[in-house]
């Protein structure tokens, strides 16, 4: 038979192919149990014509098989001193996560055996969550893979299609393991927040077994369905936020907030690194362009209110353009950026610096600091009276933790109000009204209660809240002030207006110590309160005319991190 074949010329190339691909299965390293299988899947072709339907999907489940790093590894070089020099270079801050990257690696050095973590990197748009990750694969000598996550809805993309599908592919893991080469790359996934679900299944329960070091030595891919050994991998996560991921995919990940950059952060990051990519990009070189440091400082000023350095960098990309333009309409003159140039390209600044005192001269204005997905705010609440029936009116669109801390602050103002000469009637045939600016934007969250009791109590006493305190916390009805999340981005916030006094709850001194850079915590006062009495006497301004009694119940004296 096989003479009468090569006398017709048949047959031939699909022995030649089929003996070519036994050469690379014994070539791949496989483990036995796959090795098992792809030689059983080879049997099967061999006996198949080339022309039959299944030919090519035994084939390209082959090639898939044949392809992938079962044994192939990148030799990594645990440089700590490097590692450290590298990521430095590269950024500015980020003290924490560097410092887990570089116990990882030292463990890794004594024990190279160690599964591989998964770290996620939590934090506001443009803060470096990515190029952090680009940064250790770097450091390390690992290749490095990165896979989108946003909008994925299928659960395929992780775990692959079944083989009975035309057209089927591996999930998103294993291609990315064949396209590094490696089975111990720096696997990246970002936007983890952001994954969909729908009738095709969930993509954050697939990535369950995936993030899971117990349990992703075995991983089994849907396409190959054979068990491939993940645990090598050094797998992080970026996020915004940590409230769309699932609880059990987050339990699975070490968390590692990267909260924002502080002005003196950004101006470094300017200089080091935007600057120079972008005057590159837009044909210019230093010698035509010179960005001096005032000029700069208007910059993160007056045209980005931001927690990262993404529209910083959009800016300095504006003005190269404009300095470009003008070079090549032939003024050959060198570019000095100053605080009136920028001024005088951009136009007007887009965030001027509100008067805080000016808000806040009359009773009933406090300034209140918030959390968001991407960093801080400074919130105005604002508390009125006027005749009524005993109602209270919330607006600015508030959620519904707001309101029932309002309703809480309200309570214990009513219940208090002696101590603060306030008539105990007052609610009978009144009606306040709260607003947190702007109503276009929905607020809610559990840090407001403080807030609203300061600006309430400043209503009904007539003596204003000083303009030159931010505060932040949660109440409760027996007036105990409770801790909060978020100290550095509400920091940050309050630090960016301008105001250098806060007030935070006593609970949350840890975050105070551990959270605040010493460049953050320089010239900044923060007071620890345990009580609504204390917060008042803080922010309350006293009135000359004012011939109230100091109230009954002595406020505890609160605790003070003096001025660095």
């Amino acid at each position: 038979m096989k003479a009468i074949q090569k006398e017709l010329g048949e047959g031939d190339e699909q022995t030649k192919e089929v003996e070519e691909l036994a050469e690379k299965v014994d070539a791949a390293g496989m483990p036995e149990g796959v090795k098992k299988e792809a030689l059983r899947e080879l049997d099967r072709l061999s006996k198949m014509p080339v022309a039959a339907a299944e030919y090519t999907v035994s084939r390209t489940y082959l090639d898939w098989l044949v392809a992938l790093p079962w044994t192939r590894r990148t030799e990594e070089t645990i440089d700590l001193v490097r590692t450290k020099d590298v990521l430095d270079a590269d950024h500015s801050g980020l003290e924490k996560a560097k410092d887990r990257i570089l116990e990882y690696l030292a463990v890794r050095k004594l024990n190279p055996a160690l599964k591989g973590p998964i770290l996620c990197f939590v934090g506001p748009p443009g803060v470096g969550k990515t190029s952090l990750a680009r940064s250790i694969a770097e450091s390390l000598g690992r290749k490095f893979v990165r896979v989108s996550l946003g909008g994925m809805r299928d659960e395929a993309e992780i775990r692959g299609h079944r083989r009975t599908y035309i057209g089927a592919l591996p999930g998103q893991i294993v291609q990315g393991l064949r396209r590094a080469e490696s089975k111990n790359p720096v696997f990246i996934l970002d936007e983890i927040d952001k994954l969909g679900s729908d009738f095709r299944g969930d993509p954050s329960s697939a990535l369950l077994e995936v993030l899971d070091p117990e349990q992703n030595s075995t991983f089994r891919d849907h396409y190959l369905d054979v068990p491939f050994d993940l645990s090598e991998v050094l797998f992080i996560t970026t996020a915004n936020v940590m409230d769309p991921i699932p609880a059990p995919l987050r339990d699975r990940m070490e968390v590692l907030e990267i909260a924002g950059y502080t002005e003196e952060e950004k101006l470094t990051i300017a200089i080091h690194h935007l600057i120079d990519k972008q005057v590159k990009n837009h044909g210019l070189t230093a010698d035509q362009i010179t960005f001096g440091s005032e000029g700069l400082r208007q910059l993160i000023r007056g045209y980005t209110r931001e927690a990262g350095v993404r529209s910083l960098e959009r800016e300095i990309g504006a003005i190269c353009r404009k300095a470009a333009r003008r070079r090549a309409e032939g003024d050959e003159t060198a570019v000095v950026v100053t605080p009136e140039v920028v001024v005088d390209m951009l136009g007007a600044p887009r965030f001027l610096d509100e008067e805080m005192e000016q808000r806040t001269k009359d009773p009933g204005v406090a300034i209140g600091m918030a959390w968001t997905a991407v960093g801080g705010e400074v919130l105005f609440v604002e508390a009125s009276r006027m005749a009524g029936t005993g109602s209270l009116t919330l607006t600015g669109q508030l959620g519904d933790v707001m309101k029932e801390s309002a309703r809480a602050a309200l309570s214990w103002i009513r219940t208090h109000a002696r101590e603060y000469n306030i008539d105990p009637d007052f609610f009978k045939g009144a009606e306040m009204h709260v607003h947190v600016p702007s109503g276009a934007i929905p607020k809610d969250g559990p840090s407001a209660g403080v807030t609203m009791a300061t600006a309430m109590a400043s209503q009904l006493t007539g003596r204003p809240v000083r303009g030159d305190v931010a505060m932040t916390g949660e109440i409760t009805l027996s007036g105990r002030v409770l801790p909060v999340g978020g100290i550095k981005e509400k920091v940050l916030a309050a630090r960016r207006v301008g105001i250098n006094e806060v007030i935070l709850p006593k609970q949350n001194g840890k975050s105070v110590n551990e959270d605040l850079t010493p460049e953050l915590r320089k010239g900044l006062v923060v007071h620890l309160v345990s009580t609504i009495d204390e917060v008042l006497a803080l922010a309350l301004q006293p009135i000359s005319t004012d011939v109230i009694k100091p109230p009954k119940k002595a406020a505890r004296p609160s605790a003070h991190v003096g001025r660095a």
